[in-house]
């Protein structure tokens, strides 16, 4: 489906595993270790896909490609500091970087990739974009002391929920998708419409994520299943499970002390309406992220950003 930026994906990953050097070798170390098990590497697709959705010659600029490297070494900046708060000891299939080598090298590499990340952002020389992709590194951070404060909170609503969601995967996704436009001197309208687009994309993207967490393998999902559970992080299919079952109450305001309670917690979510109330709020998501651009004149990029909207939630099935 994105036969038309494979080579340019080849690439990135070819330059992410190059970046840190020989410099630091623990540091270069601990990042290739993320770098080498992959990712879906959905950000940097959208980068590119708006891009050239954005460009009358439909043509990537070197500052694009520059500007997909630098999302997805946020993104993985942020794993890493993730990885530590959360205790995760795997990580797309592999041995977490805490694990692998320590919470200090691992705190220490996230930190060394934003100071990264923040020195491609200033040699792209667009004073726009540095002000828009900065803001997420707040939004990261805004949204792990909301999610820190608001462990095993049976209050919290969905609406909570969503902007906590918001501030931790879909600002960077969003605020990507205007820079993209922005280096194609798009007009106002334009970067607005593919910023709103990129916002509900990774709410929905976020939200399979959350019932991954509860649906999934181990295997399958690279990490822990229940992880977020675990840890206190309701999300949605909990946040709607909740309505239809009072023990799950109980299980989370105990937070699941007692031997056996994580594991019936999900079973219990499992036989309610929870997860498809979620999916449905996903799907809900991705098709306001289309209407968002459907006016843009139909090209492959067009029809391929659509078409992710399919993919994310395809990963459900």
């Amino acid at each position: 489906m994105f036969s038309q930026i494979e080579i340019d994906l080849q690439i990135l990953d070819s330059n992410l595993k190059k970046m840190a050097g020989p410099r630091h070798p623990i540091l270069y170390a601990a990042a290739e270790h993320l770098f080498q098990t992959g990712g879906k590497k959905i950000r940097p697709t959208l980068v590119l896909l708006v891009a050239k959705a954005t460009n009358k010659e439909k043509k990537l600029k070197n500052e694009h490609r520059r500007l997909a490297e630098i999302t997805e070494i946020i993104h993985t900046a942020s794993l890493l500091h993730d990885d530590v708060i959360d205790d995760c000891t795997t990580r797309r299939g592999l041995g977490s970087v805490n694990n692998k080598f320590s919470n200090k090298i691992a705190i220490l590499a996230g930190d060394f990739l934003f100071a990264q990340s923040s020195w491609y952002l200033a040699n792209l020389n667009n004073l726009e974009v540095v002000k828009i992709i900065s803001k997420v590194i707040t939004d990261f951070a805004e949204g792990e002391v909301s999610q820190g404060l608001t462990s095993f909170d049976t209050s919290i609503s969905i609406d909570n929920y969503t902007n906590k969601s918001f501030y931790k995967t879909a600002s960077l996704i969003a605020s990507s998708c205007k820079a993209s436009t922005i280096l194609n001197h798009a007009d106002s309208l334009t970067q607005n419409a593919f910023y709103n687009y990129g916002k509900h994309i990774g709410l929905a993207f976020q939200i399979i994520d959350d019932i991954l967490d509860i649906t999934g393998q181990s295997k399958t999902l690279g990490k822990p299943a229940g992880l977020d559970l675990k840890n206190g992080n309701l999300t949605a299919p909990l946040l709607f499970a909740l309505n239809e079952s009072s023990i799950l109450y109980k299980l989370v305001e105990r937070e699941f002390s007692q031997k056996g309670d994580l594991e019936y917690a999900i079973k219990l979510i499992k036989s309610t309406s929870g997860i498809k109330q979620a999916t449905d709020l996903a799907i809900e998501h991705t098709q306001t992220a289309i209407e968002h651009i459907k006016y843009y004149t139909k090209n492959s990029s067009i029809e391929n950003l659509k078409s992710l909207s399919n993919l994310i939630i395809n990963r459900i099935n």
